[in-house]
């Protein structure tokens, strides 16, 4: 997907989120962070390292911490490698105004990652062991945006 469409969207003059930054991590490990984002309606951001930025999807429910649970993950913008770190208040009047934290972060390991199923171990704080995103087929006229992201053994 890129960075276009996150650029597109933001103000970098009224909002304090990270710019594309051109850099590329070289210290190893892919970046896991899930950001807890008080918007319009709270969700919490799902990032996973991938080819050089973080692929996002928005999870309106807390994110599933036990086998069994499921929740939909609706697909957004990628962001820069250095949204990974970002917390802070995104002024009203700007794309996502509201407050955005990290509420768990750590690194993941691939085990299957296609453009429809993404299997990773996840080695984070609150989130730890094999997670899959699955993507869905839309249903009428929904957007093709919607995955099932859950726990697995």
């Amino acid at each position: 997907m890129g960075l276009k469409k996150y650029r597109e969207k933001r103000d970098f003059v009224k909002t304090p989120e990270p710019p594309e930054s051109g850099k590329k991590r070289t210290d190893g490990g892919l970046i896991y962070v899930i950001q807890k984002h008080d918007a319009s309606r709270l969700h919490y951001d799902l990032r996973l390292e991938e080819n050089g930025v973080l692929t996002s999807w928005a999870v309106p429910k807390i994110p599933p911490l036990k086998e069994g649970e499921k929740r939909l993950a609706v697909r957004t913008e990628d962001h820069p490698i250095g949204y990974a770190g970002f917390e802070g208040a995104i002024p009203e009047g700007a794309y996502g105004a509201g407050t955005v934290e990290i509420w768990d972060h750590g690194t993941y390991d691939p085990v299957e990652m296609t453009a429809e199923k993404k299997i990773v171990n996840i080695h984070g704080g609150k989130l730890d062991g094999r997670y899959a995103l699955i993507k869905l087929k839309p249903r009428g006229k929904e957007k093709d945006v919607n995955w099932l992201f859950f726990k697995t053994k």
